[in-house]
């Protein structure tokens, strides 16, 4: 057997023919006159300037451009780390507190949860205001990661600002041209 010797076993249904006679009758299911009885009529739906307003999903699996920091607490570097540790992120990997099954850059925050008593620099993670605080009590460093936001979200910024800005100036341009001066007439 070839494929096209490969026959279906239901027969195909038919398409539904309106305004031929019938079962759909007289009007063919679009009511009395006006536009929407004719044919080749073209309104746009209704609901679609509300749906064009509302932000939308960006699909299946859909990697956002913000990130979500690993949260550690300071109790659990206080017992996994020595006195005198530098640490980075890829030690918090190693060590089993945190965890980066897909290998991107990983950020990580640390939270002020627990006390710390050893003398630990950390470095490339974003702190809790508390967590430096409690970091630089008991002797360490607390060396911040720089994270730059997304290239593009300032673009879109920058083109949202430009909008405006000429949504501004053509509200001036009008305002000018709905008020002609009028010529004064005496009596």
């Amino acid at each position: 057997m070839q494929i096209h010797q490969l026959k279906p076993k239901t027969k195909r249904k038919s398409k539904k023919r309106v305004g031929r006679g019938g079962i759909k009758g007289t009007y063919s299911g679009k009511g009395l006159k006006g536009q929407n009885a004719r044919s080749g009529r073209k309104l746009p739906p209704i609901v679609r300037s509300v749906i064009k307003r509302y932000p939308k999903l960006r699909g299946y699996k859909f990697n956002s451009l913000n990130y979500k920091p690993a949260i550690v607490d300071l109790s659990t570097i206080e017992k996994k780390f020595e006195e005198g540790a530098n640490i980075f992120p890829k030690d918090l990997i190693e060590k089993g507190i945190v965890k980066n099954p897909l290998g991107r850059v990983l950020v990580v925050k640390i939270l002020a949860k627990g006390d710390i008593k050893k003398n630990l620099t950390i470095n490339d993670c974003l702190y809790s205001n508390k967590a430096k605080e409690k970091i630089e009590k008991a002797g360490g460093k607390a060396n911040t990661l720089k994270i730059k936001e997304p290239v593009v979200k300032e673009k879109k910024k920058r083109i949202k600002k430009e909008k405006t800005e000429v949504k501004k100036e053509e509200k001036k341009v009008e305002k000018k041209v709905e008020k002609p001066k009028k010529a004064k007439t005496k009596k």
